[in-house]
């Protein structure tokens, strides 16, 4: 039941406080180790919703650079293993042309930090029901302004839990704007 207030919650407030932004749709690998035997590990299939505001929140960088202006997301992400995330939290956005050599270009790096309500179904036990997100994503905006993109995400609760195990995350994700 809370996990449906909350998600109730975040569509009436996403939608009625921004006007613009990207809605992403992300399907991965949730539990995704590069430095373990694929046989051996417990990865399963990962399902992500975000929506990402393009609203300043706050301008933490140089009038000139508008890579420091921290932006609202929400999210929900489902594993193959029934576990539940939902989330809310602030994300950097930049071109990477303008970034490395001052013209803009297609490909977009967008950063993100993330707290939010975590249950873990049948799958990985993180710990806690307090856990963190953090991403990394590179994107490619086609023509019409929707993007395609890549991720890496690590799940945690920063110690804050009786364990914390962690969990990364890589994704493919189409972004629509809005």
């Amino acid at each position: 039941m809370i996990k449906l207030v909350l998600a109730i919650y975040i569509i009436l407030v996403s939608s009625s406080s921004f006007a613009k932004g990207y809605n992403v749709f992300s399907i991965g690998i949730y539990d995704f180790e590069l430095d373990e035997d694929l046989q051996g590990n417990n990865f399963t299939s990962d399902f992500r919703y975000e929506a990402r505001f393009d609203k300043n929140l706050v301008d933490i960088g140089p009038e000139e650079d508008n890579f420091f202006y921290l932006k609202p997301l929400f999210g929900l992400e489902l594993t193959g293993n029934n576990a539940t995330y939902i989330y809310s939290g602030v994300y950097l956005e930049d071109n990477l042309g303008k970034l490395l050599s001052n013209k803009n270009s297609r490909w977009i790096f967008t950063p993100s930090f993330a707290a939010g309500y975590y249950d873990d179904g049948n799958g990985k036990k993180l710990g806690n029901k307090l856990e963190f997100r953090t991403t990394l994503e590179m994107s490619y905006q086609l023509k019409n302004d929707d993007r395609i993109g890549i991720s890496i995400g690590h799940i945690s609760n920063a110690n804050i839990g009786n364990k914390n195990p962690g969990v990364e995350i890589i994704s493919l994700s189409y972004q629509k704007p809005f």
